[in-house]
């Protein structure tokens, strides 16, 4: 277990991703994963009203709606944690009070729930004023509906205004942030926002920690890229370079019998700041993989060979 920022709430090192519940997964395939993950040890759900708009048909809050019903038919929600976010809903688009008041009900009602643990701004929404959308979370907070307000995809220095604000007006800070990051994608994380997070106390929980599936060795040549259904988000990490960590992370995983995935992840976990990577699984057998970074520590010298090889992979623009 591992703390989870400063909240003082101890947590499994693997947060399990959502964004294909109810997408890619269907309700018995995403009912089966939560029921493994659960017991599994796994403590935290991450989720978003937006999950899954981009699908056919689809209007935004499925993944949530999935996870309402997988909680209405047991007595799992008192034993994990679940965040969701807000501002990319196509019905609730933004960060204004108004909408983010509208939206935590929305968000509520689909999960069946009175209260979210973490309630994340999603994406930055300049068009609101700072001041006004750090009040809110701070009322959604006071109000019972979410017990911490947490950041993503923000950039530093408006993750360190959103903290001065809050601090200034007394209003609950952060206590968590959730930024793209991963062993072929180590900026502009390490160099901008991990400072941030260390003088913060901020918990990090990397989303895409397995670089849409680049990170787990199926995809070693360009064609194995193109002949999958998430190439095209694959295809964005793949390099020479990127090819290398994958093979040092193989080295790795043969070393301790466990999955290239795996090695990863806690490559990731291993990182100062980090409270858990995001990663989702649309199977139990996928699932396995994941939650291994419970048990898997790696060593000084093996963390240090795949810090030399993911920092030859180029920076994406």
């Amino acid at each position: 277990m591992v703390s989870l920022g400063s909240t003082g709430i101890d947590m499994h090192p693997l947060v399990l991703g959502t964004n294909v519940f109810g997408w890619t997964a269907d309700t018995a395939a995403s009912h089966q994963v939560l029921d493994a993950f659960a017991d599994g040890g796994g403590t935290l759900i991450d989720t978003a009203d937006v999950y899954s708009a981009w699908g056919e048909g689809h209007t935004g809050g499925e993944s949530e709606t999935v996870i309402g019903e997988w909680f209405a038919q047991g007595s799992n929600r008192d034993k994990l944690l679940v965040g969701t976010k807000v501002s990319q809903h196509p019905e609730f688009p933004g960060l204004s009070a108004p909408n983010v008041r509208k939206a935590i009900d929305a968000s509520l009602q689909r999960l069946q729930t009175d209260h979210v643990d973490l309630y994340w701004a999603h994406f930055d929404d300049e068009s609101t004023p700072l001041e006004e959308t750090v009040a809110v979370f701070d009322e959604v907070v006071k109000s019972g509906k979410a017990r911490f307000v947490a950041v993503s995809n923000y950039s530093a220095e408006r993750v360190q205004q959103w903290i001065d604000i809050a601090t200034a007006e007394g209003f609950d800070l952060p206590v968590a942030l959730q930024p793209h990051y991963n062993l072929v994608t180590r900026e502009p994380f390490e160099s901008t926002l991990a400072p941030v997070a260390k003088a913060n106390g901020l918990g990090v929980m990397p989303y895409f920690a397995l670089a849409s599936g680049f990170l787990t060795g199926k995809f070693r040549t360009l064609e194995d890229v193109k002949a999958s259904a998430r190439g095209a988000m694959t295809q964005g990490y793949f390099s020479t370079e990127g090819l290398a960590v994958v093979d040092a992370a193989a080295e790795i995983a043969a070393a301790h019998d466990v999955s290239i995935a795996t090695v990863s992840l806690a490559w990731l976990a291993a990182q100062e700041t980090v409270a858990g990577p995001i990663a989702s699984a649309r199977t139990t057998e996928q699932l396995g993989d994941l939650l291994a970074i419970g048990d898997l520590t790696l060593s000084a010298e093996e963390i240090a060979t795949l810090d030399a090889v993911s920092a030859q992979v180029p920076t994406q623009s």
